[in-house]
């Protein structure tokens, strides 16, 4: 009997690139490339991270996730290719920008953990690029007018580029997201994506321009409301006072520590920390006044935070229901806290270079809006003495 041949196995195609997942201690796996490149082993950590899938909407931001990590494999496999027949400089030029967007979305949102501020404005841009120009535009296309073009489209874009019948977007939002573009081009010429950055190539008469937004604050009235009204969450209700008082942003006061205060040379105490924002190192003298909306420390230790706070969108929802209970007809914010803090300290003399250190203002041009809002004030209540006596 003839003897059946057996079918021989095709050989396993050997992937230049492979994704490979570290544990982490806080049961994350954080994502990364292996792959040999001149003869050398190389590893390229993406800042992505696959999470313990609790809920359904876990499931679906790791198959997300995973997406995207296939996707810049793809790209780096075509890179090595590239790059082994001479081609390095124009593989760079053919990354998707959509897809390094989205990559510096998902590493923001692994640092901060917030899913709005910079992870929402880097999606937006997303979603205004490919209206603008589809999702399939690489660096190699991006010059001066793509730019121009870019400015011409967010002038009639609409604020959800896939609904036909929204509004508009404001000059301000026009303004974030040039600005958010301009950035990831930085971002690219750092890593060597590009070698020059086509936006130094925009005049400023050309850059969309930012409309100056009004400022709303609390007056000393509105306060004394406030501190006479319950708030459901009495660490947020301090931390917001407190904030009025010093001008901390959000993003700080969630951070300090009991050990981050001192006694000065005058025993005075001073609040030493590093701002978020700028990563500017500051020293900041609080009154007694701010002091008495700093929580009991009771037996937390040095080291332990002085607030126990939400995310900053949980802590807007709370600050909301607060402020309608004090009956304040205005529209605050947590970030609110800060303006209130400038322009009380205008109000009561404070000189505005010393109100401009005080909020960390890397330009006084910043703080001058605050004087500006404070000589209005002070007008609008001279105006009022008009026709007294008529």
């Amino acid at each position: 009997m003839e003897k059946v041949k057996k079918a021989k196995k095709k050989p396993k195609i050997k992937e230049p690139v492979k994704i490979r997942f570290k544990k982490l201690a806080n049961g994350n796996q954080s994502i990364y490339l292996d792959y040999y490149n001149e003869g050398k082993r190389e590893y390229d950590f993406l800042k992505l991270y696959i999470v313990p899938e609790l809920t359904p909407i876990d499931k679906s931001s790791n198959e997300h996730t995973l997406s995207l990590a296939n996707s810049i494999k793809a790209q780096r496999i075509v890179a090595l290719q590239n790059e082994s027949h001479g081609f390095k400089n124009k593989a760079s030029k053919n990354v998707n920008l959509c897809l390094f967007i989205h990559r510096i979305a998902e590493e923001q949102l692994a640092k901060t953990g917030n899913r709005q501020s910079m992870y929402h404005s880097l999606l937006s841009l997303i979603r205004h690029i490919k209206a603008y120009k589809g999702d399939n535009t690489t660096f190699a296309q991006i010059d001066e007018d793509y730019l121009k073009g870019f400015i011409s489209y967010l002038n009639i874009a609409k604020n959800k580029a896939v609904k036909k019948n929204a509004p508009v977007i404001s000059k301000n939002t026009q303004h974030k997201l040039y600005n958010k573009l301009c950035y990831i081009l930085s971002i690219a010429e750092r890593e060597g994506v590009i070698t020059n950055n086509p936006a130094n190539k925009i005049s400023a008469a050309d850059k969309p321009k930012e409309k100056e937004g009004k400022r709303e604050y609390l007056t000393v009235s509105e306060l004394k409301q406030l501190i006479n009204t319950e708030c459901n969450h009495p660490q947020l209700k301090t931390a917001y006072l407190f904030c009025s008082l010093t001008g901390l942003r959000y993003s700080d006061a969630k951070k300090i520590k009991w050990e981050d205060f001192r006694k000065d040379n005058n025993g005075a105490t001073e609040l030493l920390f590093r701002m978020k924002k700028t990563q500017g190192q500051m020293y900041l003298q609080v009154s007694s006044e701010a002091l008495k909306w700093l929580p009991e420390k009771q037996d937390a230790k040095d080291e332990d935070l002085v607030y126990k706070l939400p995310r900053n969108d949980h802590a807007n929802e709370v600050l909301r229901q607060w402020i309608k209970d004090a009956e304040i007809k205005k529209q605050i914010t947590f970030h609110c806290s800060r303006h209130t803090a400038a322009t009380l300290n205008l109000s009561l003399g404070v000189p505005l270079e010393v109100v401009s250190k005080l909020l960390g203002h890397t330009k006084i041009s910043t703080t001058q809006i605050y004087a500006k809002i404070v000589n209005e004030a002070r007008r609008a209540a001279v105006d009022k003495q008009n026709g007294i006596f008529d």
